[in-house]
């Protein structure tokens, strides 16, 4: 492979500025805009920057008690899904990778099937299960429904079908059981699987908006775009503020990203193992 001239490096360079700027470009849009005043966030002409930095905006939606709730509620909540996420897809990953019983290869179907079903297709239904089963206006209800999860499955399926064989055998040898051989040579291995599959689910939960909205209606329980949906049909002429709650509920998961990067990295490396 032929090593790349200045030229070439330097055009990579300024295409992966470009991307990268287009990127994040939405992301500084709506932090600079919670500086703004609110007749001049949609003002006409556009203009990026604020004629005058108000910090007025981030502070008044800080001392919002409801915003503050939304946010710890809603954490709270990603966070119990995530963890519970990991369990049930984990658990049932190596039970297909690793176990043999009756009708393994119709469940595996039947399990992969529910990737090509849209959300939307059996929201309706969905919607009148947790009602009959008495769920609405609870956290049961935002976190329960969507633990399990086909497509994380297959995902930490995949990874397990590549652990060597021979260290479950070895470990069954000196007279391990399959709860231990999972959580102490599965569980250790599976890290950047696990970051993955948990900050995915982490998103799925922080993003949602329509389940949220059909099923509950306690403020108490209001998810944080429930919160500024709300916000901004109620006070639709506060668009700074808007804007400054809207940069703010980004921050956890800037944050997680920060935090869980070489991991994250790490997890898409071995995305595409067989």
């Amino acid at each position: 492979m032929k090593t790349m001239n200045w030229a070439q490096k330097t055009v990579l360079t300024l295409i992966t500025c470009l991307i990268t700027v287009m990127a994040l470009f939405p992301l500084l849009w709506v932090i600079i805009a919670g500086f703004k005043e609110k007749a001049e966030v949609l003002a006409t002409p556009f203009r990026f920057f604020p004629k005058k930095w108000m910090v007025q905006n981030y502070t008044d939606i800080l001392g919002d008690p409801a915003f503050l709730k939304s946010m710890a509620v809603t954490f709270g909540g990603a966070v119990l899904f995530a963890v519970l996420s990991l369990v049930v897809n984990s658990l049932a990953a190596y039970v297909f990778a690793r176990l043999e019983f009756r009708l393994k290869g119709f469940l595996w179907v039947y399990v992969i099937i529910t990737m090509f079903i849209p959300g939307m297709a059996i929201l309706l239904t969905s919607f009148i299960v947790v009602n009959k089963m008495g769920m609405l206006d609870t956290l049961a209800v935002l976190v329960l429904p969507g633990v399990a999860s086909a497509g994380h499955m297959f995902f930490v399926r995949q990874f397990y079908l590549n652990i060597p064989l021979a260290l479950e055998e070895a470990a069954l040898i000196d007279g391990a059981g399959r709860i231990r051989i999972f959580t102490h040579i599965f569980i250790p291995m599976s890290f950047p699987v696990f970051v993955i599959v948990g900050i995915g689910s982490y998103l799925a939960y922080w993003n949602s908006f329509v389940w949220p909205t059909m099923t509950v209606t306690n403020p108490d329980l209001f998810q944080i775009m429930q919160y500024l949906y709300t916000f901004r049909s109620e006070r639709s002429t506060e668009m700074g503020m808007l804007m400054a709650g809207s940069a703010l509920s980004c921050l956890p998961t800037i944050i997680l990203f920060l935090f869980f990067q070489k991991h994250i990295i790490s997890g898409i490396k071995i995305s595409g193992l067989k």
